[in-house]
């Protein structure tokens, strides 16, 4: 009751508080990330990159600091097999909020490598986010539709060349790679207007995933199956994140194997294609069933 009454004033105090931490880290790493452009390749790069990361972990870590200062929360973290940080992850989750993506950030503290997300092009004008991300060398994806390549077909492939230059930079170091598969946050709005046959999700879409793989997928120890849940606030998480009236967060991780690769089968490329649709679409009839119990409990 308090809290409802405190809302609109915790929500100023919180909100301010989370962009000056945004800015404070943010700008810290466009500055690394300038310097960055005049390092050589090699060890020095190396270490300078992994200062950037520490910066990222620490806005992680204190925006989830921030949160559970304003808000009685329970987080509980469920994790089905083995992490650790010398390996690489390819992380497919549901996307509720971008709340999900600060809640990440701080997961992967002292458990997996530094996340990279696969990002939207227009987001690099997003002040400090859009080039802290370009710092951190996070792919700026530039989707083309079906209608954009029958018109302009020499734009075909173009797309997974981008991914597969981006991830060529993950090979070297221990990466987690950030795929958001249903494509946009979850809505009733959305799930309706998508006739989704799920009852937690939005319809998964394969190619991001596909592109990741082909392009580095013999380097993945696993894919992490997480599952992100407000089980209290399942309207409007951030906005109730910001009011201090969120109460239960829940970060399910199923350790998967890798699907096996196209190159390492007789599958032609367009057998391929279905075999991953098929994959991926069971890996989310799982899910959706998992989201169900998890709610009900």
């Amino acid at each position: 009751m308090i809290r409802t009454i405190l809302a609109p004033f915790t929500f100023v105090v919180h909100i301010t508080l989370q962009l000056l931490n945004l800015a404070l880290w943010g700008s810290l790493i466009i500055v690394l990330g300038l310097v960055k452009l005049v390092l050589p390749n090699g060890k020095i790069r190396s270490l300078w990159n992994s200062v950037m990361h520490w910066l990222m972990f620490s806005f992680g870590r204190i925006s989830v600091l921030l949160i559970r200062m304003f808000n009685a929360i329970d987080i509980e973290y469920a994790i089905h097999g083995e992490l650790a940080k010398d390996r690489w992850y390819l992380i497919i989750a549901n996307h509720l909020s971008y709340l999900d993506i600060i809640l990440l950030i701080e997961f992967a503290t002292h458990r997996i490598p530094a996340p990279k997300f696969f990002l939207k092009r227009e987001l690099i004008w997003l002040p400090f986010v859009g080039l802290g991300a370009w710092a951190l060398d996070m792919p700026f994806m530039r989707r083309y539709s079906r209608a954009y390549i029958e018109k302009y077909p020499e734009k075909k492939g173009k797309d997974l060349e981008t991914t597969k230059a981006y991830c060529e930079k993950f090979r070297t170091v221990p990466t987690t790679v950030i795929n958001f598969v249903e494509g946009t946050r979850f809505t009733p709005e959305k799930h309706a207007l998508k006739k989704s046959p799920y009852t937690h999700l939005l319809p998964a879409k394969a190619g991001g995933v596909s592109f990741t793989l082909a392009a580095m997928g013999e380097l993945f120890t696993n894919v992490l199956d997480i599952s992100l849940l407000y089980p209290n606030n399942q309207k409007h998480p951030m906005m109730a994140m910001l009011c201090g009236t969120m109460t239960k967060i829940v970060i399910d991780v199923n350790v998967e194997p890798v699907p096996e690769l196209q190159q390492n089968s007789q599958r032609n490329e367009s057998e391929f294609r279905l075999y991953f649709q098929d994959w991926l679409n069971n890996l989310w009839k799982n899910k959706d069933t998992r989201i169900k119990n998890l709610l009900e409990s």
